[in-house]
C-alpha cells in the first residue's frame, strides 16, 4: 500500500514537470507541447487511486470530526457500528469504482485506446487504467479491513482509535 502512494507521490513530481514543461513552451513557441492536457488527467486520477488506500488506512478522509470523534468517544459500541457502516459504504461504493474500471480496462487494452494526436505523440491508456484499477481495488479492500477491525470492536465492546 505505501509502495503505491510512494508511486502516487512520484508521479505528481512528473505531472508539475510536465505541466512547468508545457508553460515554458505554451509562453515560449505559442503553442502546446502534445500529449500534455489528456496525460494530465490521466495521471491525476491515477495518482487519486494509487494514495487512496494509504489515505484510509490512516484516517485522513474527510468527514464530520466534530460529531464523529465525540460520539465515538462516548458510545464506543454505536461509535465502531457507526464506523463500520461508514466502511462498508465506502468499500462498496470504491468497489463499484473498482468493477466499472475492468470493463473500461478491457475495452482499452482490446481497442488499443490511446491518448494524443496519431502521427505525433500518442500513448496507449491501459497502462494508466490497469494502475487506477488497482489503486481503487486496493482501497475498497482497506475499507473492508477497517469495518472488520471496527465490526470486532463493537462486538468486544472495546474502544479503537
Amino acid at each position: 500500500m505505501d509502495g503505491l502512494a510512494a508511486l502516487g507521490t512520484a508521479l505528481i513530481l512528473v505531472l508539475m514537470t510536465i505541466i512547468c514543461a508545457d508553460i515554458v513552451v505554451r509562453n515560449g513557441m505559442g503553442s502546446s507541447l502534445p500529449l500534455i492536457s489528456e496525460l494530465g488527467a490521466l495521471l491525476l486520477v491515477m495518482i487519486v487511486a494509487l494514495q487512496l488506500a494509504t489515505t484510509i488506512r490512516a484516517d485522513r478522509l474527510a468527514r464530520t470530526e466534530f460529531f464523529y470523534s465525540g460520539f465515538r468517544q462516548n458510545h464506543p459500541i454505536a461509535g465502531s457500528l457507526l464506523s463500520a457502516l461508514f466502511n462498508l459504504v465506502g468499500a462498496g461504493m470504491i468497489g463499484g469504482v473498482a468493477w466499472a474500471s475492468i470493463r473500461i480496462l478491457q475495452k482499452d487494452w482490446s481497442s488499443g485506446e490511446y491518448i494524443g494526436v496519431q502521427g505525433i505523440a500518442t500513448l496507449e491508456v491501459w497502462p494508466f487504467r490497469a494502475l487506477i484499477l488497482l489503486g481503487m481495488t486496493v482501497a475498497a479492500i482497506e475499507f473492508l479491513l477497517r469495518a472488520a477491525v471496527d465490526l470486532r470492536s463493537a462486538l468486544s465492546g472495546r474502544k479503537t482509535s
